[in-house]
């Protein structure tokens, strides 16, 4: 997983980590780990895989969506989607790797020749390796022009196509110049509509992904000691996700720069009485959480304890207002209104973003808690819940849960934060 947020990917955790002097550059990364992250235990024993039936599923509901979108095939290259559908997981590059899934009809192939090997691996695991059609391309080859063959042997190479949204230009451009006799439209309608609404199996997946970020901070929280740097709480959480048996990563932001969203890639040292501000998460086979803890070292200042306090308001009231049928928008609107209301207003100026991002295999996806979004929500989509208060020069506060959308309401997949000197609840 990469994140948007994590500026600095580098530091070691050495002798600062455990609370002496900080590191200098070249120091050796210590071997030891604090003892809230030694005795972290594995919890991969607890994923359970996707299995084929369901990606089975998966292009079952995609074609149906495809027959009401009257669309005749949709497009996927790599990227979440692919893997959503297939389970292939694809690495190319400049080099085009697409599958086309038509409304009738078995799908197929697009693959640069030499890796034609990999990809019939990995599309035998999945839930087509019994009709699998394979077109290669060698390296001087035109591999639009076999989508536009492949599309003719189904009988719509006039029909219309739908492109997965994240498709690279160099490659949407060359699909449409040698598919010039069908029409070319988003898949969205198509990849979003299945991926939107969660399975139980993959709302599963991501509370267990928020359950092990949450215990990941946790333990570096239980280890932090003034005089560390950034990047050596970073790499406290690293190694608690090892332990874990997860892989994730989290940016961390102290004082002044918790003012900014996404944070600075300055140089930043806790000392006694900073603020610090964790956000990022894991995948759990291969689904996401994303989850922000705000806290302090020592005693926060009254003004910043009002403001969490505000902030915890704002997050619990998009919360109550999350529920089937509700516009998306209104999950915003809710928490906004809370923030302005206190004093932190008007509109962008202290609370800068959204209120909430869809998730799934992707950490921001479809669909958005955003003004404007009058989609209606669902039940079994799953938002991020992360309003924030951010005074320049001073400091932030975010309070990021992962929420689920229930058959009458909303409930988080985790416990909310209760305090800037206690965010886990158990001081």
């Amino acid at each position: 997983m990469i994140s948007r947020r994590r500026f600095v990917q580098v530091g070691t955790m050495g002798a600062a980590a455990l609370g002496t002097a900080p590191l200098v550059s070249g120091e050796q990364r210590c071997t030891s780990l604090p003892s809230s992250i030694s005795k972290l235990k594995s919890m991969k024993d607890e994923a359970t895989p996707i299995s084929k039936d369901e990606r089975t599923g998966r292009q079952d509901k995609a074609r149906r969506l495809m027959a009401e979108q009257e669309m005749d095939a949709i497009l996927l290259a790599e990227g979440t989607s692919l893997n959503y559908f297939t389970g292939i997981r694809w690495w190319g590059g400049e080099r085009f790797f697409g599958m086309v899934l038509p409304a009738k009809g078995a799908p197929f192939y697009i693959c640069p020749a030499f890796e034609e090997g990999r990809a019939r691996e990995q599309i035998a695991k999945g839930p087509n390796d019994g009709q699998t059609d394979v077109r290669t391309w060698q390296e001087d080859d035109d591999p639009y022009e076999l989508v536009a063959k492949g599309l003719a042997d189904r009988g719509i190479s006039t029909g219309t196509v739908g492109l997965e949204e994240t498709i690279k230009f160099v490659f949407s451009r060359g699909i449409v110049n040698a598919t010039q006799q069908a029409t070319i439209v988003s898949a969205t309608p198509v990849t979003a509509g299945c991926r939107m609404i969660k399975s139980d199996h993959e709302i599963a997946l991501m509370r267990l992904a928020s359950k092990v970020t949450l215990t990941a901070y946790e333990a570096a929280y239980r280890a932090l000691k003034e005089g560390m740097t950034k990047p050596q709480f970073e790499d406290l959480i690293a190694g608690a996700y090892d332990r874990l048996g997860f892989h994730g990563e989290a940016d961390v932001q102290v004082d002044q720069n918790t003012a900014n969203p996404h944070g600075s890639a300055a140089e930043q040292v806790i000392r006694e009485g900073s603020i610090i501000m964790v956000d990022d998460g894991c995948l759990v086979e291969g689904y996401t959480s994303d989850i922000t803890r705000t806290f302090t070292l020592g005693k926060p200042s009254d003004k910043m304890k009002k403001v969490f306090e505000i902030v915890q308001q704002a997050q619990s009231k998009a919360l109550r207002t999350a529920r089937p049928g509700m516009q998306c928008q209104m999950a915003d609107i809710a928490a906004r209104k809370v923030i302005v209301d206190a004093g932190y207003g008007p509109d962008y100026k202290y609370f800068k973003h959204r209120v909430g991002h869809g998730m799934g295999m992707d950490g921001h996806e479809w669909p958005y808690l955003v003004p404007g979004n009058k989609l209606a929500m669902a039940k079994d989509m799953t938002f991020s819940d992360e309003p924030g208060i951010y005074i320049q020069g001073e400091f932030g506060i975010r309070l990021e849960d992962d929420m689920h959308i229930t058959e009458d309401g909303a409930e988080l997949f985790t416990s909310q934060s209760p305090s800037l000197e206690d965010p886990f609840g158990h001081a």
